[in-house]
Order: structure tokens, then sequence, then C-alpha cells
């Protein structure tokens, strides 16, 4: 299903996360694609287009009575039979409210998800790393090079079609006699 056919939930009135979905719109009318929420556990998570994401962080984070002002985490989930196979999750913390929202973004093979390290700054080494192991990309990140993985390594191994049994041996401290 391409971006723009996905429906467009609202929030349920008396939603938690209400506010939320209410500041973002009016920043961007059309940002948010869908609204999940599992109140029970305390789950939000908002679906945005990804052309969206900057704007929606900022909004998240300047806000004043919204006040996410902590990326607290960033990863991927690889779907590979899905159109955009992968979705990027943003974990975003209100420190002074003690809330949580998850903004989840998905992007197809080679599509490039705008970065937030201009943000965040904590979202540089988190996508450095979801490109390191997953392959996205990300338009206009400063450093985007490989983080975990030597520079020469081929593939990306956290993606559902990377082989199991290994391309080649890997060597570990291969020049360390002592750890003393």
């Amino acid at each position: 299903m391409a971006e723009n056919e996905q429906t467009v939930q609202a929030a349920p009135a008396g939603s938690a996360i209400q506010a939320e979905v209410a500041k973002i719109r009016s920043a961007s009318a059309d940002a948010i694609l869908s609204v999940e929420e599992y109140p029970e556990t305390g789950m939000y998570w908002i679906n945005v287009r990804p052309r969206s994401l900057v704007q929606v962080a900022r909004v998240l984070q300047g806000d004043k009575s919204l006040a996410y002002t902590l990326l607290c985490d960033m990863t991927c989930v690889d779907r590979p039979e899905t159109e955009k196979r992968f979705n990027l999750v943003y974990n975003f913390f209100s420190v002074t409210r003690n809330k949580r929202v998850f903004v989840r973004v998905r992007v197809g093979e080679g599509e490039a998800a705008p970065t937030l390290s201009g943000v965040f700054a904590s979202a540089n080494w988190a996508e450095r790393e979801v490109y390191d192991l997953f392959g996205v990309l990300f338009e206009g990140h400063p450093d985007l090079r490989r983080i975990m993985l030597p520079d020469d390594w081929q593939g990306y191994p956290l993606r559902k079609d990377y082989p199991t049994v290994g391309k080649r041996p890997v060597i570990l401290f291969n020049d360390v006699t002592d750890v003393l």
C-alpha cells in the first residue's frame, strides 16, 4: 500500500494523546497517517509520513505543553513482505510529564528517511546504527557511516533476508594477545 493510500485515523475523543495529535495536525495537517493506542500498557503510536518526520519531532520537542525533550531510542523493524519494508520507530519521552510516545515512519528499500540529528543529538548515533545494521539511509545526516561493523562488511545483518550462515569468518581482537 502506497503512502498516500493509507487510511488516516483520528485520535478518539478523550484520547490520552489527543493533545499531541492536535498539535501535530495544527503544524502539518497531513503529517499523521494513523494513531494506535494501548492505554492499558501506556503505549501510544503515531504513524507519520516520512517527509513530515522532522516537523513532527520539532512539535513534540518544542511545544512547552508537550515537552518531549528526550529521544530515548530509535530502532528499525524489517518487514520484507510489505512494500515499505522498514519501520523506523522513534521513542520520545517527556521528562516533566512522565509520558512516552512512539512515532513510526515506514520507508521502502533504497528510500531515505530524513535525519533527526539536527533536532535531537541522540539521533546521530541511533541513525548510524540503523544504517549499519539495516541499510536504511538518512537524508541530511552529517556522518552516515558504519558504527558497529568493519567498513568493508558486506550486507546488513539485521535484515530478514541476510544469510544466517556466515559469508566470512568474523575475527574479533585478532591482534590482541593480552587483555590485562
